[in-house]
């Protein structure tokens, strides 16, 4: 079984739709899709949920007007005087009723995620019922019967793939199914959070030892930084398991951040594809080392430095412990961590209870909250015994940079700057380790 994930641009219109179909034919064997809803639709539907926690009847109908325009337009360039156009487009307005009816519930965190998930539901009918039209015979799996991922960080692989197992129709070649959604550990209906259609991906893979995994996006696999930002970049032809899990964690856009860890145990290779141009080579994700030393650098927006000092309690037996306690209370990870004599710095991305961390810490000594700040990590196997990775360091002369985490990992440096100097520190960066490196002398 090969799993094949298909990201919204790249089912976003009927004619990426028909790129999918050419790319999927081109496949042998048993192939298990997993699809986003069609792009832009997801944001629609979190301004649903926002109408409907308001009641906001007027938005509400102009979502799910503009809704069946964005899908019918669709089912009619791919099912043109089909027998199939009209039942599928009848079964799209079933789906929009459902969600019109959940606008109508007491708001919960279930509502939402149901309210939000339904654009993979209408996209996966509507692609396989194209799919079955065009000769390619399908069958359509509702991932809400096989994902019960109850632990977001350790998804239990096993049970999804003994669920998953039970569905399948062993007469088929192809399957389709649903990214993003899973059911929680009380059963109630969740999401993977935003991005999450990879690890879905990952997931099923995992599930079903799957031969390979391919992700298709509309970027031919993952540059050695971010080209949205800055010039002449290049895609890396192989990573690690470690170097892309680094990177995906550390903001690389193209990888939901825990995509690759359900595969690691398994050695289930992973490849990172553009829909449109399918001849790229992409990347390739492995176990194997291809080369040590510096591969790609990215940047993580959002982040909240904290700051503890303290006098008196810093050096005493279990007050690291007690700061850890606080965040685990909350749920909240920790991404970076510094300390001196008299002071701890670390960093967040989520800042839901930051307000009550803030003022549980206060019990230890005064803090400080800095916001808007980026972490920029450098990644590559083996990376700290790289001679060029010390240029790094020159960045010092040309931005402040808040922390830096060097060691933790042979594979990562982190920097901590603020957001206004991010895209600078990427472009310089980029200068001083990839587009003019120091060529280290040879030893005497």
């Amino acid at each position: 079984m090969k799993v094949l994930k298909f990201g919204g641009t790249s089912v976003g219109t009927a004619a990426s739709i028909r790129n999918v179909l050419k790319i999927v034919n081109g496949i042998e064997g048993h192939r298990l899709l997993v699809l986003s809803a069609m792009s832009g639709v997801t944001n629609m539907l979190v301004q649903f949920a926002e109408a409907s926690k308001t009641k906001n009847e007027e938005q509400i109908s102009a979502i799910i007007s503009e809704l069946q325009l964005k899908h019918f337009e669709a089912i009619e360039e791919l099912l043109p005087e089909s027998v199939f156009q009209q039942e599928t487009k009848d079964q799209i307005l079933s789906y929009l009723e459902e969600l019109r009816s959940f606008s109508t519930e007491a708001f919960s965190a279930e509502t939402e995620a149901k309210i939000t998930t339904i654009g993979e539901t209408m996209l996966t009918y509507i692609v396989s019922r194209y799919f079955s039209a065009a000769g390619l015979p399908n069958q359509l799996l509702n991932a809400k019967t096989f994902m019960q991922v109850s632990n977001l960080e350790n998804p239990d692989t096993q049970k999804v793939g003994n669920l998953i197992q039970q569905e399948l129709d062993q007469s088929q070649d192809l399957f389709i199914t649903q990214g993003f959604v899973r059911l929680d550990a009380t059963g109630a209906i969740s999401t993977l959070k935003r991005g999450g259609s990879d690890y879905t991906a990952t997931i099923i893979g995992a599930a079903l030892d799957a031969e390979e995994v391919q992700i298709w996006t509309d970027i031919s696999g993952i540059h050695n930084n971010d080209p949205r930002f800055v010039e002449n970049t290049h895609a890396i032809s192989e990573l690690s398991f470690e170097e892309a899990a680094e990177l995906a964690y550390f903001g690389a856009k193209i990888l939901h951040p825990q995509t690759i860890s359900p595969v690691i145990g398994k050695d289930i290779p992973v490849f990172l594809k553009n829909t449109f141009t399918p001849e790229a080579a992409g990347t390739c994700i492995t176990a194997e080392v291809a080369q040590k030393g510096l591969k790609a650098i990215s940047a993580k927006d959002g982040i909240t430095a904290i700051k503890i000092k303290s006098n008196r309690m810093l050096m005493a037996h279990g007050f690291l412990k007690k700061i850890f306690e606080i965040f685990d209370k909350y749920e909240t990870a920790i991404d970076m961590i510094t300390t001196s004599e008299i002071a701890i710095s670390l960093t967040i991305d989520d800042t839901h209870n930051l307000e009550a961390i803030s003022r549980e810490l206060t019990e230890y000594g005064e803090i400080s909250v800095d916001s808007d700040h980026s972490i920029i990590c450098v990644v590559g196997e083996g990376l700290i015994e790289d001679r060029n990775t010390s240029r790094l360091f020159e960045i010092l002369q040309d931005v402040p940079v808040r922390m830096i985490s060097y060691g933790g990992s042979k594979n990562n440096i982190s920097l901590l700057v603020d957001t206004r100097h991010k895209v600078e520190v990427l472009q310089k960066l980029n200068e001083k380790l990839f587009v003019n490196p120091q060529v280290a002398m040879a030893e005497i």
